[in-house]
């Protein structure tokens, strides 16, 4: 899948700005809110433009995705 390709990036770019904590946190806190945030990603897509901003609103479309992605955000091994 193409928005694993970004998770390293995605990932480095939270550590950088500490951030990782609280993305992991929203994440956890359910879903509504990740199918929330990737509905206003498509609708901004337009303005914030790139293929990482439609990738991210993928992943966070997509439970399983956004499972995996935390579990490789806390450094697990993906299953």
């Amino acid at each position: 899948m193409q928005s694993r390709a970004d998770w390293p990036a995605w990932a480095r770019t939270l550590q950088r700005f500490k951030l990782d904590g609280l993305a992991l946190w929203l994440l956890e806190a359910g879903s509504p809110i990740a199918l929330l945030g990737a509905q206003v990603l498509y609708i901004g897509q337009p303005l914030l433009g790139g293929k990482t901003i439609n990738s991210l609103a993928h992943m966070l479309e997509n439970e399983q995705e956004t499972q995996a992605f935390l579990q490789y955000l806390r450094g697990e091994r993906l299953t």
